[in-house]
């Protein structure tokens, strides 16, 4: 029986990978402020992760084989969970995002090497306390919390750099719910005047994969990609096909805009992600093409009948 972390992980794929883990028989303990029951099983412990002394008087003399953060996005979130952490665990998990990766435009899947966390700049005096500014600068909170990790070279971390999630009848995004509102009422989506497509992965296949990595021995950042890109334009005939009537009644209308207006998974830059070396680690990815119907199925549902 492992002793594993979940910080945070309440919902979508969090509440997967947690069954995962209780399914293998390993023991369970869920951090969070409170707000919401974690699964029945787990072990629940209250505090505050932004605070230090909260999480440090919660945890106690534990101890881990195994932590998963699923709430780390600013590089003040990270020092903290490094200090409490580094004498508590042999391995710490960070879901991290592609949005990492937000600035590079390459014809190529990008590859973990285009973004070092070694040599990324952290500033713990931006307003990292501000919803909208973390809101806005999401993609650089996650970048700055894995350099701050990458900092300690005796600190065993992996940073899942997680493509966009598709699938589940509990997706609260609401971003495939954007589409097929428009596709319905014959109103025009938003997309930049180069639409870029971009790599996905399937709720469960994110859970699965976040089980794996926390049994592997890797260190560093990883992609979690499923095989193959897709366009807003196939997204959108995936939702048109599950719309009652189809195609003979919907068709999705495109509307190239400035930047800043544009609909969830549509692109201006092409930051998809290489998926080789987790691939080459072990993991066997699905095929994005494959899936994204029953992702489709899974999330609109009822929604739309």
């Amino acid at each position: 029986m492992r002793e594993v972390c979940v910080i945070g992980g309440n919902r979508y794929f969090g509440k997967r990978l947690i069954a995962r883990l209780m399914a293998a028989g390993d023991r369970v303990t869920v951090i969070n402020r409170g707000s919401s029951p974690p699964p029945p099983g787990t072990i629940h412990l209250v505090a505050d992760r932004n605070d230090e002394n909260s999480l440090e008087k919660a945890l106690g003399s534990r101890t881990f084989d195994v932590v998963v953060d699923q709430v780390c996005y600013t590089p003040r979130q990270a020092e903290i969970a490094r200090r409490v952490f580094a004498v508590r665990t042999r391995r710490y998990v960070m879901t991290s995002t592609v949005e990492v990766y937000e600035y590079e435009d390459s014809a190529q899947l990008v590859r973990e090497d285009a973004v070092n966390p070694r040599t990324v700049a952290v500033d713990l005096e931006l307003p990292w306390d501000d919803p909208e500014f973390l809101d806005t600068h999401y993609g650089e909170g996650k970048r700055q919390a894995e350099a701050v990790f990458a900092a300690d070279p005796g600190f065993p971390y992996v940073t899942v750099r997680v493509a966009h999630v598709l699938g589940g009848d509990d997706d609260f995004t609401g971003r495939l719910d954007h589409y097929a509102e428009r596709i319905r009422a014959g109103e025009a989506i938003a997309v930049p005047a180069t639409n870029h497509p971009a790599t996905y992965i399937h709720v469960e296949e994110i859970a699965d994969f976040l089980m794996w990595a926390a049994g592997e021995e890797f260190t560093g950042p990883v992609n979690a990609a499923s095989h193959g890109v897709l366009t807003t334009g196939e997204l959108c005939e995936a939702l048109t096909e599950h719309l009652p009537g189809g195609r003979t009644m919907f068709q999705a209308v495109f509307r190239a805009v400035e930047v800043g207006e544009f609909s969830p998974f549509s692109f201006a830059r092409s930051y998809g992600m290489d998926n080789a070396r987790a691939t080459r680690l072990g993991f066997s990815f699905g095929k994005a093409r494959e899936w994204l119907p029953h992702a489709v199925t899974e999330t609109l549902g009822a929604k739309v009948n």
